[in-house]
C-alpha cells in the first residue's frame, strides 16, 4: 500500500477550499476579478506539486516546487487584498490564509531539504 503524500493531500484540499471560496465570492458578492485571480493561483499550487511528483530530475522537482511556492505566495496576496477590500471577513481570511501559510512553509522546507541533499550527494560522489 502506497504511503499518503502529505503535501499532495494538503495542496489538493487547499485547491478545493479555493474553488469553494471563489464560488462564494461570485455568488455572494458578485466579485469576478480578484476571485478569479485567487482561483487561478490557489489551484495552481496543487497542480505544480502534482507535477513535481513526476519530475524528470532533481532540478525539475525543485523547479516545479518553486513555481508552487510562488503561486502559494501569490494566493496569500489575493487573500489579503480580498480581506482589505471587505470581500472576505477576518474569520474567512484567517482560516484560508493560515492554510496557505502552512503550505508555503512546507513547500519551502521541501525545496531547502532537497537542495541540501543534492549538495551532500554531489560532495559524497566527488570525495569518495
Amino acid at each position: 500500500m502506497k504511503k499518503e503524500n502529505i503535501i499532495t493531500k494538503k495542496s489538493f484540499d487547499f485547491a478545493v477550499k479555493t474553488v469553494n471560496l471563489y464560488k462564494l465570492l461570485v455568488e455572494t458578492h458578485k466579485e469576478y476579478i480578484l476571485s478569479k485571480q485567487l482561483l487561478r493561483s490557489g489551484t495552481s499550487v496543487g497542480a505544480n506539486i502534482r507535477e513535481s511528483q513526476n519530475a524528470e530530475s532533481t532540478a525539475d522537482f525543485i523547479h516545479k516546487l518553486s513555481i508552487a511556492q510562488k503561486e502559494c505566495d501569490e494566493t496569500i496576496y489575493w487573500l489579503d487584498l480580498l480581506e482589505a477590500t471587505s470581500f472576505l471577513n477576518k474569520n474567512e481570511h484567517f482560516k484560508v490564509r493560515n492554510e496557505a501559510q502552512e503550505l508555503l512553509k512546507i513547500i519551502r522546507s521541501i525545496i531547502l531539504t532537497t537542495k541540501q541533499n543534492r549538495v551532500k550527494n554531489y560532495k559524497s560522489k566527488n570525495y569518495n
